[in-house]
C-alpha cells in the first residue's frame, strides 16, 4: 500500500485546509516544487495534488506550477481539483499527470465521466467526498460546499463496472482536524468495492498506519483493494515522518 502525500494548492503554495473550507487555509511551503522534490526523495512512489483554487471556481491559478512540478519529479502524481469537462481530462493527461480525481462531475454527469473513462482507461479516480453525520453519508460536490443526494453505496452503484480506476474516498468531517482516520469507511465500505480505493481524512499517527497493517493482515474481515492512504497534515505538522510511514506500511501484505 502507498503512503501517498498530498500539496494542496492555493495561489502556487502548499496549504491545509480544515474540513476543506477556504478560510482555513494555512501555508505550510511557499515553494511547490521543492515540496514535491523532497516527497520523490524520501520515497514516496506518488504525490498527491489537490488545486483548491481550481475546486473553489478559479481554474488558472495554479496551473502553471502543476506543470512545473510535473516536469521537476518522476514519480507519478494523481491530480484533482476543479476538473469538470472532457477538455480539462485531456489537457492535464497530455501534461503527463499521471492519474486524474473527478469529484463533482462524477456526480453530476456520471455518463460523461464513463464516456471519457472509456478513452483514458485506468487513469480516473472517483473522489468520493463524504460528509458522515449519523447513518448518513452523503457525497459532496463543488469544493465541498454542497452536498449532493446520492451516498457512497450509489456512487460505488454507478461506477463499479465503468473503466475507470478507483476511488479517492474522503471523510470531509475529518479531513485536516488530526482526528485520525474513520475505520468504519473501511470495515462497512471499501471491502464492497471492486476498484482500487485511496483512503483520505485524518491520518494522524503511526498507531493510524500500523492498525491498517493489523486490518490488512488479520485473518478475519482482511481489507480488500485499498491501493493507498494519503497523507496530509500529519506530516506538515510534523506527527507522520515519510520514512517511518513508509516502513510501517512494508509489511501491509499484498
Amino acid at each position: 500500500m502507498k503512503l501517498v502525500p498530498a500539496i494542496d494548492l492555493k495561489d502556487n503554495k502548499c496549504v491545509r485546509l480544515t474540513k476543506g473550507i477556504e478560510k482555513t487555509s494555512i501555508v505550510f511551503n511557499k515553494n511547490p516544487i521543492e515540496q514535491a522534490k523532497y516527497f520523490e526523495d524520501q520515497g514516496c512512489e506518488r504525490i498527491h495534488i489537490i488545486d483548491l483554487d481550481a475546486a473553489f471556481g478559479k481554474p488558472k491559478i495554479n496551473k502553471n506550477i502543476i506543470v512545473d512540478i510535473r516536469r521537476a519529479v518522476k514519480v507519478p502524481i494523481q491530480l484533482g481539483g476543479g476538473i469538470r469537462t472532457k477538455e480539462d481530462v485531456r489537457f492535464w493527461l497530455n501534461n503527463e499527470i499521471n492519474y486524474l480525481i473527478i469529484g463533482s462531475l462524477a456526480v453530476k454527469n456520471s455518463d460523461l465521466v464513463k464516456e471519457i473513462a472509456n478513452e483514458f482507461k485506468d487513469k480516473l479516480y472517483v473522489s468520493m467526498d463524504i460528509l458522515f453525520k449519523g447513518s448518513k453519508n452523503q457525497v459532496m460536490v463543488d469544493g465541498w460546499t454542497e452536498s449532493s443526494k446520492l451516498t457512497i453505496l450509489d456512487i460505488n452503484k454507478i461506477y463499479k463496472r465503468s473503466n475507470i480506476r478507483g476511488y479517492v474516498v474522503t471523510d470531509v468531517s475529518r479531513d485536516g482536524t488530526m482526528e485520525g482516520l474513520n475505520f468504519d469507511i473501511i470495515d462497512k465500505f471499501i471491502n464492497l468495492f471492486n476498484k482500487k480505493t485511496i483512503l483520505g481524512g485524518g491520518l494522524n499517527s503511526y498507531s493510524n498506519l500500523e492498525m491498517l497493517v493489523s486490518k490488512k493482515n488479520s485473518n478475519k474481515n482482511k481489507i480488500k483493494n485499498l491501493e493507498g492512504i494519503i497523507l496530509g497534515k500529519a506530516f506538515y505538522l510534523g506527527n507522520i515522518e515519510i520514512k517511518k510511514g513508509l516502513k510501517i506500511l512494508k509489511h501491509f501484505k499484498k
